[in-house]
């Protein structure tokens, strides 16, 4: 299972898995940084925390927040995908072989729920992105971080 989720589950419920002070802080790291990964045994409280984070900060970035749910193995073309169906981000064009030039020009927060199931050569072609991409940001929830150069790491 995988792909675009909505910004607001009606379903959703529970407490969030942090303080007032911590998600604070941890809204401060996603405006200065350009990646913070949320960490943690349990998939439900990361993935309550960096949805309630995308809600809150959606607004801040002209392209809004992609929240893109991995639950199986993610590899380029995956990924791709699923960027290409968040509601208001036109599909790469026809052809394209490499969206990182389709995605360079984006100013917008890449939520990666379940960040463990990204294949090493998804999480190499998120590391060209985020040079060639100056407006993104990624916050990921996993078991572990992404050993991003300048990555925030929370754990819970």
């Amino acid at each position: 299972m995988g792909g675009i989720v909505p910004m607001r589950d009606p379903g959703r419920a529970g407490t969030l898995p942090a303080t007032s002070d911590e998600l604070s802080r941890l809204l401060t790291a996603v405006r200065r940084g350009r990646v913070l990964t949320i960490t943690g045994r349990f998939r439900e409280p990361r993935s309550l925390l960096v949805r309630e984070i995308a809600e809150r900060l959606s607004s801040n970035f002209y392209d809004g927040a992609a929240v893109v749910a991995l639950g199986r193995p993610f590899g380029v073309r995956e990924l791709t995908a699923a960027l290409g169906c968040v509601p208001g981000m036109p599909f790469p064009p026809y052809g394209t072989t490499d969206a990182v030039s389709w995605l360079a020009e984006r100013d917008m927060l890449l939520v990666l729920d379940g960040s463990e199931h990204l294949a090493p050569e998804a999480l190499a072609w998120l590391r060209r992105l985020l040079t060639a991409a100056p407006g993104l940001r990624i916050l990921a929830a996993g078991r572990s971080p992404l050993a991003f150069a300048g990555e925030r790491v929370h754990r819970l």
